[in-house]
C-alpha cells in the first residue's frame, strides 16, 4: 500500500484503471489485517482471502498486458493512462502489476498457511 503511494504521490507516476483496481483490492487488507492483529482474530483469514485472490487475478491480467499480446485489445483500459505503460520495469519483468501481484500472492500463501494450521489445531 505505501509502494503505491508512493509512486504517485512521490513520483508522481499516474495510476491506469487496472492499478485502481489493485488499489481498492489492496488498500482494505492493509486495515482487515490490522484489524484482525490487534483483536487475535484467528478467523482474519477469511476476510482476507476473498480480497487477495481477486487481486492476483488482476494484477495476473495487468502483468499480462503489459508484457505479452494476449489481451492487445482490452476494453477496461480505453480511458486515460494506458494500461500497458510501464513505469517501472526492473530486471527486465518486475514492474508495478509484478509487485503488486506478488503482494497479493503472499498475503494469499501466508493466508491459506494459516488457515491449515488452524485446521491441523481443531483435530488436535
Amino acid at each position: 500500500m505505501l509502494g503505491s503511494l508512493y509512486l504517485s504521490e512521490i513520483l508522481k507516476f499516474v495510476p491506469c484503471t487496472l492499478c485502481w483496481y489493485q488499489r481498492i483490492l489492496m488498500y482494505p487488507l492493509a486495515i482487515i489485517l490490522l484489524v484482525g492483529v490487534l483483536r487475535r482474530d484467528k478467523g482474519v483469514f477469511l476476510y482476507v482471502l476473498p480480497f487477495s485472490i481477486l487481486g492476483i487475478g488482476v494484477s495476473t491480467y495487468h502483468y499480462l498486458l503489459q508484457k505479452t499480446d494476449l489481451f492487445t485489445h482490452s476494453a477496461v483500459c480505453n480511458s486515460g493512462i494506458p494500461c500497458t505503460t510501464t513505469w517501472i520495469n526492473l530486471y527486465g519483468f518486475v514492474t508495478i502489476p509484478f509487485l503488486a501481484l506478488a503482494a497479493f500472492l503472499a498475503i494469499t500463501l501466508m493466508g491459506l498457511l494459516f488457515w491449515s494450521q488452524e485446521m491441523e489445531g481443531d483435530q488436535a
